[in-house]
């Protein structure tokens, strides 16, 4: 008898492991069925084609990361003409100013970020109003000599600068050119953050960047006060003139120089500039030299030129450290379109013509 009961003992334990694995897909199968997500397996057209699907793409801009923490370089650029055919690295820069000097020379102040270029040029000395664009930008004042007067105002408001009469190469260097010596003077961006750990200077920012930017082109349409802007004069002095014309083919303005090709020496390539700011300020001379001051703080009104069109706007600078503010004339501020951008900040004895 106890064997007997042993055996239909088994019989049940099969029956009962079948109803139980029965039980258990039925309640499985009514999980998945009811919930989309798990059907995958019951519908492999439907995963493929979630698969296949891409996630949006965000536009970026790219001529500066927006995001980065490091301090700009801005580097003073001699731009006499027998200087000019050799500047290199100008196209690199995400902001460049230009401002005049005495004898209606002008100079620019070139600013490149997070870009290891390793011949920038050519370098030339400071002069005071400068550092208040470097100031702006929190940037490393990168120049080769100074007047007086700069020599003094770095010293005062501790410039973080970088000089090629005292830090020589690697980071400051003489190319070997057919003009005289002070301007055949390069600097090295690429050694330039080795110096700046030696000097103990701080690395991150903290300012924001001067200028808002778009990834995408900018709406021109809803600005009704905007006007043409195919060609641009502006004439600084009787011997410097900066001239752009716009070329729909590339969607920026390539740049002359007294109505020459503005150049590259090492590329060969004309440079192009995707947005323009120009107003005007009252210069005045401070000494012997004729070397100059200018009235860059208060309030006044200008341009902000890009894609053909001329915007008019105004311009605010409350002090030499402060960040100049750029406003449409219904008070907003501007939003320039991805790409680099020239500052020109004209003497009021000059002349600036848009058609």
């Amino acid at each position: 008898m106890k064997k007997k009961r042993l055996k239909i003992n088994k019989k049940y334990l099969i029956m009962l492991c079948i109803i139980g694995v029965l039980l258990i897909g039925c309640i499985t199968l009514g999980v998945v069925m009811g919930n989309p997500e798990k059907r995958s397996i019951f519908n492999t057209e439907k995963d493929n084609n979630d698969k296949n699907k891409e996630d949006p793409i965000i536009p970026k801009v790219q001529v500066v990361d927006v995001n980065s923490k490091s301090r700009p370089y801005a580097v003073m650029i001699n731009n006499l003409g027998t200087a000019r055919p050799y500047h290199t690295g100008l196209q690199d820069a995400y902001l460049v100013y230009e401002l005049v000097v005495e004898g209606g020379i002008t100079r620019y102040l070139a600013l490149f970020k997070d870009k290891p270029l390793e011949v920038v040029g050519n370098v030339r000395s400071s002069r005071h109003y400068y550092l208040d664009y470097a100031l702006e930008n929190d940037a490393y004042y990168v120049h080769w000599g100074w007047s007086p007067q700069a020599q003094s105002d770095i010293s005062n408001l501790k410039i973080n600068n970088l000089n090629g009469l005292y830090d020589a190469k690697p980071y400051f260097f003489r190319q070997n050119l057919p003009v005289s010596t002070e301007h055949t003077a390069f600097v090295n961006l690429k050694e330039m953050q080795t110096l700046v750990k030696k000097k103990g200077y701080r690395t991150e920012t903290n300012k924001d960047l001067l200028l808002n930017y778009s990834a995408t082109n900018i709406d021109l349409e809803k600005h009704t006060d905007k006007k043409e802007a195919t060609n641009v004069d502006i004439k600084n002095s009787k011997g410097f003139t900066t001239n752009y014309v716009y070329d729909t083919s590339i969607n920026a303005y390539k740049q002359y120089v007294n109505d020459k090709e503005h150049k590259d020496y090492e590329t060969k390539k004309q440079y192009t500039v995707k947005n323009i700011i120009v107003y005007q300020v009252k210069y005045s001379s401070i000494d012997s030299y004729g070397r100059q001051d200018i009235a860059n703080t208060g309030k006044g009104e200008g341009y902000f030129i890009t894609n053909g069109a001329a915007i008019p706007i105004t311009w605010e600078k409350k002090s030499r450290e402060s960040q100049t503010i750029y406003r449409y004339k219904d008070g907003t501020e501007i939003t320039v379109n991805d790409g680099n951008t020239w500052i020109h900040v004209v003497p009021t004895s000059g002349n600036i013509n848009i058609t």
